[in-house]
């Protein structure tokens, strides 16, 4: 099944760097629009009532993300987390009276992290499925597709990869459950395997494609789309998504702050202010009608 389980548009001296280097760098874009985050219509007081107690006193929601994976969640010229999501877990902690403090790390750090307690949540396009669902509950809030990308002029097939080099981020379910799958598939039926490139940061993943490194990448559809807009003198889709599953924030398994979050986001989505933020970064497409919990699993 899909995606990460992990640019928005970058300043015109960074695209000019870009033009020079060849390489792709989403450290350092700006926020579209007019920057910052779409705040939430107020606190709301159900929301809050549902908080632990430890955390309510707190007066913040420390939040685990990995700035490397816009449009989604990646970093502005001064090194601070910016993009859509986290533009909804800012105004989802605002619902619940608090403030977001967002702790930049590894990807494959976060959920440890949750479950550690180190972090409250964990909010980096995390795609809830059931072997995630073993160590952490999953809030659903947005559902996105795997999609390709492939130099420009090229004939790359996703469900014919057999043989080619594609490019991925590692511990996303593109590298962990799509990829390996489809090599089997491959080296089953006689043919040349799959050969996973993995890179511990999307943007190095874009990289090897672009500088041709990778005959293809594999991400979820709306880093694969951004990404496509961002180069789109090298590097263009390879068919529509697929596999198209939840993204969900991952907390604490069996924690009280698992039906705060879920109240918070469905304030949200009532109130209108979820789908501001979706808009505000053209990635509606993927909004949900409901906010759900394991929904992997939930059947």
């Amino acid at each position: 099944m899909t995606m990460r389980t992990k640019f928005a548009l970058p300043a015109i001296i960074a695209v000019a760097a870009l033009m020079l280097t060849g390489c792709v760098d989403n450290s350092t874009p700006a926020n579209p629009d007019s920057g910052g985050s779409t705040p939430a219509e107020g606190v709301d007081a159900a929301a809050v009532a549902l908080l632990p107690a430890d955390i309510k006193a707190s007066g913040k929601l420390v939040i685990g993300i990995d700035a490397t994976y816009a449009p989604n969640e990646y970093k502005d010229e001064s090194g601070n987390p910016i993009g859509w999501d986290v533009d909804l877990g800012t105004a989802m902690a605002a619902k619940l009276g608090l403030k977001a403090d967002y702790q930049i790390a590894s990807f494959d750090k976060i959920i440890p992290s949750v479950t550690g307690g180190t972090y409250d949540i964990g909010l980096s396009s995390f795609t809830d499925n059931a072997e995630r669902e073993k160590s952490v509950d999953f809030v659903n809030y947005y559902n996105a597709g795997i999609q390709w990308a492939q130099p420009i002029g090229k004939n790359v097939d996703p469900a014919n990869g057999c043989g080619l080099t594609v490019a991925v981020q590692a511990t996303t379910v593109e590298e962990t459950d799509e990829l390996p799958a489809k090599s089997k598939a491959c080296t089953d039926a006689g043919k040349a395997p799959i050969n996973i490139l993995k890179f511990d940061k999307q943007d190095e993943a874009t990289n090897a494609l672009v500088l041709g490194r990778a005959d293809a990448m594999s991400a979820d559809s709306p880093i694969t789309q951004y990404a496509v807009s961002q180069q789109k003198d090298k590097i263009e889709l390879a068919g529509e998504p697929f596999d198209v599953a939840p993204y969900g924030i991952a907390v604490n398994k069996g924690s009280q702050l698992t039906k705060a979050i879920q109240a918070a986001m469905q304030s949200m989505l009532d109130d209108g202010s979820y789908k501001a933020i979706l808009d505000k970064w053209g990635v509606f497409s993927g909004a949900v009608s409901k906010i759900t919990i394991n929904a992997a699993t939930a059947g």
